[in-house]
């Protein structure tokens, strides 16, 4: 099965992507490209395929992308041979992407479930700034994004929500597991 997490900048798909882990160890994590700086803590290969503007723009000429978008003013995308070497091994997959990305997955793998982490706009800014790995000018970007992101959920399959109230996350966490568990044994 292919799991599509996605949600504004900030929401915490990532945190709860995490999470999915500890109960669901079969999963196999779809590690995006992108050309924007490391973030303290994350590594090439794990987290994202660190790579320059050229050699992404080349892999878009080559169409090595399942999906790909120019955003907050750097290049993203999910490259075709990891999620071709997943299914090959007969591997479930989570993605973490913007909602964009989602629905071009989507297009291309129908039965693929398309899940929206919401949050209060509130929480994700206060989050956005607690992480201290943008600038203002970085955090305005990712609060303009958001308004686009907003507007497409309703093509989204699923939606959980994830405040920042104590248990919030929690409650996340375990919506996301449910579902997940849910739709495993529907397959």
């Amino acid at each position: 099965m292919l799991f599509i997490i996605c949600a504004p900048s900030g929401a915490g798909k990532t945190s709860l992507i995490k999470e999915m882990f500890r109960f669901f160890p079969f999963l196999t994590f779809s590690v995006s490209a992108t050309t924007r700086k490391m973030r303290k803590g994350e590594q090439n290969g794990k987290d994202y395929y660190f790579i320059s503007k050229k050699d992404f723009e080349q892999r878009i000429k080559n169409n090595e992308f399942v999906e790909w978008e120019f955003v907050h003013g750097e290049y993203y995308g999910t490259l075709k041979n990891e999620v071709e070497k997943s299914l090959e091994n007969n591997s479930d997959i989570i993605f973490d992407v913007d909602v964009k990305g989602a629905l071009s997955i989507k297009k291309l793998f129908p039965e693929a479930v398309t899940i929206f982490i919401d949050a209060p706009k509130n929480d994700i800014v206060e989050r956005l700034k607690k992480r201290k790995t943008e600038t203002i000018e970085d955090i305005n970007k990712r609060i303009a994004r958001m308004e686009l992101e907003l507007s497409l959920r309703d093509k989204i399959d699923y939606e959980i929500g994830n405040e920042s109230d104590p248990g919030g996350f929690e409650k996340a966490v375990d919506e996301l597991k449910n579902l997940i568990y849910k739709l495993k044994s529907i397959k």
